[in-house]
């Protein structure tokens, strides 16, 4: 009688494939700041005509598609890759369901608990109320669009490519991290653009600038495990995503709750990394459930083989 597990058999890790990952950042990067740089400088016109205002708007989600472009250029050239794309795209194998419930809950939840936390501080129950406006704008699309439109985007190149490349360099907490820097780090020229959510921010106070990069850490952290505790799902990091920036602006949140939540998901990812420590700090991606359609052992029965 031999027992066996998930990560045994088989050469090697798809994730390994995904090597250039100099190539990929250098271009997802040189893409967005390109247009949004543009976009910036159309912003800051004095009484912009329409066509001007309908050029900032392109220019914005253009700069979204640079990284998915990117990474469907690179899965493109590689035949395997591009099989363990269509592979995974709407994989529902072998992902336990707790996995899409914390993918669909968790930033709802931590902002209603953020908000409530606050009212021990003295602030209004004001913020349960449903916001009368989004609180950025976004020039001729609609503000709920954009809110389901970008998160798309982006994880339709950052998990389809980015952080699968570099994976196959790091364990996964230091992929996590990196791509957390990177990330804050490629938003920058978006704080230039007037009227977007992180120009807001800046406006704001320095607090509030400073929660949106520290809040993207535990983002990542969370994101990285849901993405691959369901065999790398793209569309769990997409409605994680989508999540998080629906119900930060669907409530009349006041910005201090922001601050809260981040600290509630410090706190559920420090607990993430501590349960799930083999996942986060182990090198080989074979023995971490990186495989293609293959769960981590430590949620998996052993199975016995005769």
């Amino acid at each position: 009688m031999t027992l066996t597990n998930a990560s045994e058999g088989g050469v090697g890790s798809i994730i390994t494939k995904y090597r250039h990952s100099w190539r990929y950042y250098f271009w997802a990067t040189a893409i967005p700041w390109a247009f949004w740089f543009a976009a910036a400088a159309i912003s800051r016109v004095e009484q912009p005509t329409h066509e001007l205002v309908v050029a900032e708007s392109v220019l914005g989600v253009l700069g979204l598609l640079g990284p998915m472009v990117i990474a469907l250029v690179l899965i493109g050239s590689d035949r395997t890759l591009l099989r363990d794309f269509y592979g995974r795209v709407l994989n529902f194998r072998a992902s336990r369901p707790v996995y899409w419930i914390v993918a669909c809950t968790l930033m709802p939840l931590s902002i209603l608990t953020a908000m409530a936390i606050s009212l021990k501080f003295g602030y209004s129950a004001s913020q349960f109320q449903l916001a009368a406006r989004a609180s950025f704008t976004s020039g001729i699309f609609p503000v709920w669009f954009l809110l389901l439109l970008a998160p798309t985007l982006e994880e339709l190149g950052w998990h389809t490519y980015g952080t699968d490349c570099l994976r196959s360099r790091f364990n996964l907490f230091t992929t996590s991290i990196i791509f957390a820097v990177y990330w804050a780090f490629w938003h920058a020229p978006l704080a230039l653009i007037k009227g977007y959510y992180q120009s807001n921010l800046v406006h704001q106070g320095l607090w509030d600038a400073l929660n949106f990069p520290v809040s993207i850490i535990p983002f990542v952290l969370i994101m990285n495990w849901l993405y691959y505790r369901t065999a790398r799902n793209i569309l769990v990091a997409i409605i994680f995503h989508i999540t998080s920036g629906y119900f930060n602006e669907l409530f009349a949140t006041h910005p201090d709750s922001k601050i809260i939540q981040t600290g509630l998901l410090l706190a559920f990812a420090v607990v993430v990394l501590c349960l799930d420590w083999r996942l986060f700090f182990r090198r080989e991606p074979e023995q971490a459930g990186d495989k293609i359609g293959v769960p981590s052992i430590e949620f998996l029965p052993r199975r016995t083989k005769m």
